[in-house]
């Protein structure tokens, strides 16, 4: 992904201004800023998602400009988000939280994501098979919101605010560019937040 002099805003509000950065093929990048500072924003603009309206500047991926592109065929082309907050389907149980979402064919991934595969990944999610996703601690539901991701075979998972109740090591996904992000609470805090919680980061960004 290459993005170039991003301007995003919500109505007359101009949230941000000139944000220009690539991701390479494999690369894991920790975004890390303030509360406030736009990070979700950016993570909406980067997945299609409305509002924000990018009102300047390029998102490219895949070698295909996806700034103006539907949502729905930027999740084709490989890109999945983690929301903040989770955003389970909490009247659907694990399995169909898992089996709800479209499966993408990823060429070059060496193993797809499957229901298997995530039960694997996340053992504690095989347990609550049948559980509703409300009745889930909220670990699980992060657990289970990054398995739905997964279940899609993205090329690029976005993932905002992923590691609320969770273990570093449960971010350490194999097999694909990863964009995490977090809040801090001062620029001091940068480093040790990123080593706490993106503990695979290859690149941190603030």
């Amino acid at each position: 992904m290459k993005v170039t002099g991003l301007d995003v805003g919500y109505a007359t509000a101009q949230v941000l201004h000139d944000i220009t950065f690539e991701i390479g093929d494999g690369e894991s990048v920790a975004l890390l800023g303030r509360n406030g500072m736009g990070k979700t924003t950016l993570t909406r603009a980067l997945c299609g998602l409305r509002p924000p309206t990018v009102t300047a500047g390029s998102i490219v991926y895949g070698g295909d400009d996806i700034t103006k592109t539907a949502i729905h065929r930027i999740s084709r082309a490989g890109i999945a988000l983690v929301p903040q907050g989770r955003r389970v389907f909490g009247s659907l149980t694990t399995l169909e939280n898992l089996t709800v979402v479209p499966q993408r064919r990823r060429a070059q991934a060496s193993e797809p994501w499957t229901v298997e595969r995530v039960f694997e990944f996340f053992p504690r999610l095989a347990e609550r098979t049948g559980s509703m996703a409300r009745s889930l601690s909220g670990g699980e539901q992060q657990m289970l919101a990054i398995g739905r991701a997964l279940m899609t075979n993205p090329s690029l998972l976005i993932m905002d605010e992923p590691s609320e109740g969770l273990a570093p090591s449960v971010l350490d996904v194999p097999d694909h560019a990863i964009v995490c992000v977090s809040s801090i609470t001062s620029t001091r805090s940068a480093m040790s937040s990123a080593r706490s919680t993106f503990c695979s980061a290859m690149r941190i960004d603030s």
